[in-house]
């Protein structure tokens, strides 16, 4: 049965390849999102899933810490392949619709406070030229709100002095405004290394090689660790606290949707709820009478 349950999923995995035209890396993570719904569960037949066994999925992911964002990226994916099931006549129910029930698109990004964002800011010695790297690094990701895969890519070219020039999804470019702090921190990191020309990546590793997301990753646990941060975070925490941190500060979200290179104002709109939860923390906490 085993053999049959994942037989349906290369099928999938093909249908989205050669028939949606999707990127080798989502389809990646779509086969890998949905083998992990079918192992936590211990599936043995995709009939067999039931409201409770989305809820028992669900609460796993939630036990195992996983970013709001992720699991966001799974539930969809799941969700994508039961629609798949039932249109292939594999199952008789869509599964999807189990899904809209805890009103998971609204779950809410891990964001750091402005005094975490300087605490890990302050991690990176400037001592030497790995330290220097890592603060530019994280003050370009805060500055920018970039994801962690378009700051890999960027090349010394694309930093001006008041914006950077940054190729997104779907390679489209967009052009984010960018900080002094940022700036500077990023001119005393290149004023370390050897002379390169425009073309060259703008943040390389100790071998002298792009900088890749993986490493981008390991770096800003450790400081978090070392900054006594105990959120769950990521090079995207920053990313979210960018945009949160400007909609606290009255930025108007049509362009904090630009900057983020959102296609959909809806993605953008998820950070109203945050400032929402914050609004009512704030309140709760602070109020005579709350």
């Amino acid at each position: 049965m085993e053999k049959e349950l994942f037989a349906s999923v290369r099928h999938f995995l093909d249908h989205l390849r050669f028939e949606r035209g999707l990127s080798s890396h989502t389809i990646e993570a779509y086969g890998r999102d949905v083998r992990l719904f079918a192992d936590t569960l211990a599936l043995s037949d995709w009939n067999g899933v039931s409201p409770e066994s989305v809820m028992q999925f669900l609460s796993y992911l939630q036990e195992k810490d996983y970013s709001s964002a992720s699991v966001c990226r799974t539930v969809i994916a799941v969700k994508v392949y039961f629609r798949f099931l039932k249109k292939e006549g594999v199952v008789s129910t869509d599964l999807g619709r189990y899904f809209d029930t805890p009103k998971l698109w609204q779950l809410i990004p891990e964001v750091l406070s402005v005094e975490e964002v300087n605490d890990l800011l302050m991690q990176p010695k400037s001592d030497d030229c790995m330290g220097l790297r890592d603060r530019a690094l994280f003050e370009t990701l805060y500055a920018t709100g970039m994801r962690v895969s378009e700051v890999c890519q960027l090349r010394i070219g694309d930093v001006h002095e008041a914006f950077v020039k940054v190729n997104g999804k779907g390679k489209k470019e967009r052009l984010i405004p960018i900080g002094q702090k940022a700036l500077e921190a990023i001119r005393l990191y290149l004023a370390q290394g050897d002379k390169r020309d425009s073309q060259t990546p703008l943040f390389l590793s100790k071998n002298g090689k792009r900088l890749d997301r993986v490493a981008v990753w390991r770096r800003i646990k450790m400081y978090a660790k070392s900054a006594g941060i105990e959120k769950t975070i990521s090079p995207h925490t920053l990313r979210h606290s960018f945009a949160t941190h400007l909609l606290d500060n009255g930025a108007d979200l049509r362009l904090i949707q630009d900057m983020l290179g959102h296609e959909d104002i809806g993605t953008t709109d998820r950070y109203t709820h945050v400032t929402g939860a914050r609004l009512k923390t704030s309140f709760q906490k602070f109020h005579p009478r709350p």
